[in-house]
C-alpha cells in the first residue's frame, strides 16, 4: 500500500499521561495517538516522536512523524481535522504537513526547545497557575541564575546533569546547547534553552542546580564542577515534571513539501 509521510505538531497537558512512549496498561501520548490514528486508517500507524517527554511534562511543540495511506496525500489539513475530532482533551493536534520520505522525527531535527516556568509571587500558589509552574517561595539571585544559565552555552558533556544509563556506554553525552537564559515575566521567571539533543532529566536538573547556586545552597562553581563530572553523583535533585514544557522542534526546510 502506497503511503505518506506527514509530520504532526502536537500540544497536550502531560497531567494526565505516564510520559510521551507507549506503556502497557498505562496512558500514554503515543498509545493515545496511535489509536486515534489506527481509527482513521484502519491499520496499525507508529506514531514516532521527536523525542520522549517524562511524566507530567508538556508540550505545545511535539514533532510526530507518521506513515499513512495514499488518501491523505492531498489531505494532511484534513487528516489534523479529523485526528483533532477523535483525540481526547488533553492532546490537540496544531498542524500537519507532508514531508520528503527521508524525514524521520528524532534524527532529522537540528535543534529542540524547552521552557521551565518558576512562579515568585504569591499567586503562584493559585491552582490555576500551579499546575504549570513551579511555585517558589525563597527569594532568588537573579545574577547568580544568569550566571549558572551561560555556563551551559556551547559544547558539553551533560553526563552530570542526566540519569544514569540514559545513553549507551559509548556514547559521550554530549549536547551542543544554542542558547540558555533566564527571562523575567509576570509572576516569576522562565529558563528557556535550546539544544541540537536533551538527556533524560536534563533540563530538570539544570534547573534544580540553577536555583540551588540561586539560593545560596550550592557556590556558582558546582556549574563548571558537574559540567565537568563523571556522573549524576553531585546534582541537586531534579525540578518537578510539570513546569516544563517542549515548545518546538526543528528541522530543514527540505524535508517539507512545498505547499502543505
Amino acid at each position: 500500500m502506497a503511503e505518506r509521510t506527514v509530520q504532526l505538531v502536537l500540544h497536550y497537558d502531560g497531567a494526565g499521561f505516564s510520559g510521551w512512549q507507549r506503556q502497557p496498561n498505562q496512558r500514554t501520548v503515543q498509545g493515545v495517538l496511535e489509536e486515534a490514528l489506527g481509527r482513521l486508517c484502519a491499520m496499525p500507524v507508529a506514531a514516532l516522536g521527536s523525542g520522549r517527554t517524562d511524566a507530567g511534562v508538556h508540550a505545545r511543540g511535539q514533532a510526530v512523524g507518521v506513515r499513512v495511506p495514499e488518501r491523505w496525500r492531498s489531505g494532511v489539513r484534513e487528516l489534523r481535522r479529523a485526528l483533532n475530532a477523535v483525540l481526547p482533551g488533553d492532546v490537540w493536534v496544531a498542524s500537519a504537513a507532508e514531508m520528503r520520505d527521508e524525514f524521520h522525527a528524532r534524527y532529522s531535527a537540528v535543534s529542540r526547545r524547552y521552557s521551565y516556568y518558576v512562579g515568585t509571587d504569591e499567586e503562584a500558589h493559585s491552582p490555576f497557575r500551579g499546575r504549570y509552574e513551579l511555585a517558589f517561595g525563597q527569594p532568588l539571585e537573579r545574577g547568580a541564575l544568569d550566571a549558572a544559565a551561560a555556563q551551559f552555552e556551547g559544547d558539553h558533556c551533560f553526563r552530570g546533569f542526566a540519569v544514569m544509563g540514559t545513553a549507551p556506554a559509548h556514547d559521550d553525552h554530549g549536547c551542543r546547547v544554542l542558547n540558555a537564559r533566564w527571562r523575567d515575566r509576570p509572576g516569576g521567571l522562565v529558563f528557556e534553552i535550546e539544544a541540537n539533543r536533551f538527556l533524560h532529566h536534563m533540563v530538570r536538573f539544570l534547573v534544580g542546580t540553577m536555583l540551588d547556586v540561586a539560593t545560596g545552597r550550592r557556590p556558582l562553581g558546582d556549574i563548571a564542577r558537574q559540567l565537568a563530572a563523571a556522573d549524576n553523583s553531585e546534582v541537586s535533585p531534579p525540578a518537578p515534571p510539570h513546569a516544563l514544557f517542549l515548545d518546538e522542534v526543528k528541522y530543514p526546510r527540505e524535508l517539507y513539501v512545498e505547499g502543505t
